[in-house]
């Protein structure tokens, strides 16, 4: 089974600075590092839902460079730094992307992120199987 990196090039410093793909693919799989709500240039928002967009566009940019879309989603696992205080605008915003037949997910609430005032990241996997 060949495995192959998935790095747009918007997110190229993922691969070169932290040694990660942005997306593995492995057989039928593409497997998605998670994502917070740091916009590709380092800023983060102070705002909870332009954070949670960031995040989603982020995993929209891997997901186009493996040419396929959100509907490929069969598995997503969001975390959560207050979970309760942003879940309603996160369940908003995901609504906008997500498509039928929906994904699986898990809502897991965390302590913290590497950068200190993240609220959320989202890692999904896609499958190429339609």
């Amino acid at each position: 089974m060949t495995r192959r990196a998935i790095v747009p090039a918007e997110l190229q410093s993922y691969y070169d600075g932290w040694m990660m793909s942005p997306g593995l693919s492995s057989g039928d799989f593409v497997f998605l590092t998670g994502f917070t709500g740091v916009s590709p240039d380092g800023d983060l928002p102070a705002d909870a839902e332009q954070q949670i967009r960031n995040a989603f566009y982020k995993v929209e940019l891997v997901l186009r460079e493996a040419e396929l879309d959100f509907s490929a989603i069969v598995e997503m696992t969001t975390y959560h730094v207050g979970l309760r205080d942003h879940f309603d605008v996160f369940k908003n915003v995901r609504s906008e992307f997500v498509q039928e037949p929906y994904p699986a997910w898990t809502a897991i609430e965390v302590a913290g992120f590497v950068h200190e005032d993240a609220i959320v990241e989202i890692k999904v996997i896609a499958s190429r199987e339609k």
